[in-house]
């Protein structure tokens, strides 16, 4: 419930503060009081947008403060999920500065004004006749009827399920577009694919086949320098091998006669037992070299075979065409299981049409079993309020299409005389009519769940006397569940409420201000007494004012 308003430097208001309490508040005022702009500042609050024009001075900012207690609003989910600092006795603050810039804080920490909307509307529902448009919007007629279902777990658990159920249905369309694409590329991608399978890539691979094409291709150079080693080692004269033997026998006879020379012995034995082994694979060499016509064609050709892979498919080594291919596997592997995939995603999305369709079905016989009930409260209200003849026609059809609240279909037809056609609200009511069939739907409702704070405004214009006295009644009672204000014209109305708040101007050093003050027993008498008979009261109208207060 709201409990203290404060409003600084707003419009006609200067400085504004203001305690409710709950169950039934009444707000009075002459014509152009100032009623209107009480509702533009609570709007404000609400997460209205603003302007520079709503500064009374405009050298000042503009402050509006409202405390609520929301204990039993059942609201932490929606302060977690705004990341709001929750809070019993909740504190709105809206600034307008004079550059024209608003500011708005919950508990004292700012928020933009989109989260303050939404909490807005659970915190306060201000009724006017414009509002009544809402009641045609088939939205709102199921919120009606699911709150008399006790549908609100149901729906959470349908909404929770068509999320996943969409979004099932959009990966099928991707994988069929997927698809669709694929099967344009698979043979192209299954031809590349099957080039680099049949060249039987090896890591590596390319840098020695070059190395082998160049002994290949030049065999005999290497056989002749070859031969000019074996030559150049063995040869009986002037051989290596003859030398170094020579020299080394040099050396040993050097070494018997001083040890100083035994080094030079063992060095040049080292050096003769390397060219010894170099002498054997130069040998081994050139008995294993061989020009081989049909291995080099071979070599050749695959490396011709590599490079042009690489070219086509811009790749610098044999370790990226691997990687090509690797990538054009997976690519024709997904083609060729996509309608396996398919399948499987068609059956997912079978089986949770399976699990909505049973949930739905639960909410539609929920909904079956309150209309009824629902149009027989409606019309006994709608009795008192002057519509005697009123009668509604109300059907969920069961549909085969999933709508974000079920599977029904609502019509919600209306005809106000008797004998007359039926027809949607927006048709087949007036104003007047709408305006006190949403007073009708908003007393039943206040007994199946917590409504926030209701403010009729002037819902009861061009309403008779007797017939404002039911909507006074209807209003009290829904006040036991809720806080109720009423800003109302009608005496009948004003002297129900448990408080009484009049709205009124006056003249502060020559400004004209607005003002809000609750009144007394007294005052309520003088005020009400006014509303009957006008400024100059007479002694009936005192003791009639006192009459509808008692």
């Amino acid at each position: 419930m709201l409990t203290s308003l404060s409003i600084k430097n707003y419009a006609l208001i200067d400085n504004l503060q203001v305690d409710f309490n709950d169950g039934f508040s009444i707000i009075t005022g002459e014509t152009g009081a100032g009623k209107s702009i009480l509702l533009g500042g609570l709007s404000l609050i609400l997460g209205k947008r603003a302007d520079l024009s709503s500064l009374k001075d405009t050298s000042q900012k503009c402050i509006i403060e409202a405390v609520f207690n929301i204990s039993n609003y059942k609201l932490k989910s929606l302060f977690k999920t705004e990341d709001f600092d929750y809070e019993p006795q909740t504190i709105i603050r809206r600034e307008i500065l004079p550059s024209g810039k608003s500011r708005a804080f919950v508990n004292d920490s700012p928020v933009n004004l989109s989260s303050l909307q939404l909490l807005g509307a659970r915190l306060i529902d201000i009724h006017s006749q414009h509002q009544t448009l809402q009641l045609t919007s088939n939205d709102f007629q199921f919120q009606v009827i699911d709150a008399l279902a006790k549908n609100e777990d149901a729906l959470q658990n349908y909404k929770l399920e068509l999320k996943t159920y969409k979004a099932l249905q959009k990966e099928l369309e991707e994988l069929k577009n997927f698809q669709a694409e694929a099967i344009k590329e698979h043979d192209y991608n299954t031809f590349l694919l099957n080039e680099l399978t049949e060249a039987n890539l090896v890591e590596g691979e390319l840098e020695s086949l070059e190395e082998e094409y160049e002994t290949l291709n030049n065999i005999e150079g290497i056989q002749e320098k070859l031969a000019e080693a074996y030559q150049l080692l063995s040869d009986d004269d002037l051989g290596i091998l003859s030398s170094l033997t020579a020299l080394k026998n040099v050396f040993q006879k050097l070494s018997s006669y001083a040890s100083i020379y035994e080094d030079l012995f063992n060095r040049a034995n080292s050096s003769l037992i390397e060219m010894d082994d170099l002498f054997s694979e130069v040998n081994i060499f050139q008995e294993n070299i061989d020009a081989d016509p049909n291995r080099l064609e071979f070599v050749d050709a695959k490396l011709k075979t590599l490079h042009s892979l690489m070219q086509k498919h811009v790749a610098a080594t044999v370790s990226e065409l691997i990687t090509i291919k690797e990538q054009l596997e997976e690519k024709v592997s997904i083609t060729e299981n996509l309608d396996d995939t398919i399948k499987k995603k068609e059956s997912e999305i079978t089986s949770k049409e399976s699990l909505l369709d049973g949930i739905s079905k639960g909410i539609h016989n929920k909904r079956s079993e309150v209309i009824p009930e629902l149009k027989k409260q409606l019309e006994t209200i709608l009795v008192d309020l002057g519509m005697p003849n009123a009668q509604f026609k109300i059907d969920a059809l069961y549909s085969n299409s999933y709508f974000v609240n079920g599977k029904d279909e609502l019509s919600f037809l209306f005809s106000a005389n008797k004998g007359g056609s039926f027809n949607d609200l927006k048709k087949a009511a007036s104003g007047g009519e709408l305006s006190r069939i949403m007073l009708a739907i908003k007393s039943v409702l206040a007994k199946y769940i917590q409504l926030p704070t209701i403010m009729f405004d002037e819902i009861d214009t061009g309403v008779s006397g007797e017939i404002s006295n039911k909507m006074g009644d209807i209003m009290l009672q829904m006040s036991k569940n809720m806080q109720v204000f009423s800003i109302t014209h009608l005496p009948q109305i004003a002297a129900k409420g448990h408080s009484h708040f009049k709205v009124y101007k006056e003249d502060v050093n020559e400004v004209t201000q607005t003002n809000l003050i609750k009144l007394n027993h007294d005052e309520r008498i003088v005020e009400i007494a006014q509303m009957l008979g006008g400024s100059e009261m007479s002694t009936s109208a005192i003791a009639h004012a006192k009459e509808l207060l008692n």
